[in-house]
């Protein structure tokens, strides 16, 4: 799915694309205006029009994609999404004749440039990511990597039940005080500066010269769990970032897509309220 639909029906759309990015450009190099090239010539009228009626429907596919029977329908409206949406780079920009400002049309403009730009980073998170994904977890599931974590905790407890308090108490610390998730800036980082596990383990690796004899093969084994689990959080974490990443474009895309919509709204109304 992910690179099907980039390649549906022998990039079809691609080719659609192509063509009305081409027939604009032609357009706009021979068309000769009384004044300069802007959204208020007749091509110009003509450009804004195809450009808006794009959007709409490109907005109506995020509604409706659920509603589409079959993969293959799936694949086809999502192929026409990326590429007649990439189109609209071509087709506004003469629209506007590159004639920019401060005003409600360059802002409508602008807005059309970052939802496309996040729909972009949304095609190549979900053709890259799901593979990083699979590769980072090794065939394992999360809950499996979750469980693992969990039985290691257990086993640590027990392996500090007859040490001195102080490496009890890091064990504790290792086991109570990791966190997995959390804030949308921890999870899109993969990391925890402050990761009780692996601050445990450092702090376990210095307190261990000082043990007794009697003490050293448990020390060493509580050493070689914790820095699995230091391992598997590090695994987790980078798949909740990558799902994160997955996600993130989405928040943006959608928010972005509605004030894009807003904005046309108050373009159209102010040109046709000074035409």
């Amino acid at each position: 799915m992910h690179e099907g639909f980039l390649v549906h029906s022998n990039f079809k759309f691609l080719k659609w694309a192509s063509a009305l990015c081409i027939l604009s450009a032609v357009a706009y190099a021979i068309y000769d205006p009384l004044d300069v090239q802007s959204g208020g010539t007749w091509l110009g009228y003509g450009l804004g029009t195809i450009g808006a009626v794009l959007i709409v429907w490109l907005m109506w596919f995020g509604i409706r994609k659920r509603r589409y029977g079959g993969a293959f329908r799936l694949r086809s409206w999502l192929s026409a999404h990326v590429y007649l949406g990439l189109s609209l780079i071509v087709v506004a920009t003469l629209h506007t004749g590159f004639q920019l400002g401060w005003n409600v049309h360059t802002l409508a403009y602008v807005l059309m440039m970052l939802v496309i730009a996040s729909g972009a980073f949304g095609i190549y998170a979900y053709a890259r990511y799901p593979r990083m994904m699979t590769e980072n977890r090794r065939g394992l599931s999360l809950d499996e990597f979750l469980s693992q974590i969990g039985d290691i905790d257990r086993e640590c407890r027990q392996v500090s039940a007859n040490l001195p308090d102080e490496i009890a108490s890091l064990v504790l610390k290792s086991s109570n005080e990791t966190r997995i998730g959390g804030s949308c800036w921890r999870q899109l980082s993969g990391r925890d500066r402050k990761c009780a596990a692996a601050e445990a383990f450092e702090e376990l690796r210095r307190v261990s010269t000082n043990v007794g004899p009697e003490h050293g093969p448990s020390v060493r084994k509580l050493l070689t769990l914790i820095g699995k689990k230091c391992s598997l959080l590090a695994t987790v974490r980078r798949d909740i970032q990558l799902k994160a990443l997955m996600d993130i474009w989405l928040h943006l895309h959608v928010p972005l897509s509605f004030a894009l919509l807003a904005a046309l709204t108050a373009h159209i109304i102010s040109v046709f309220y000074y035409w």
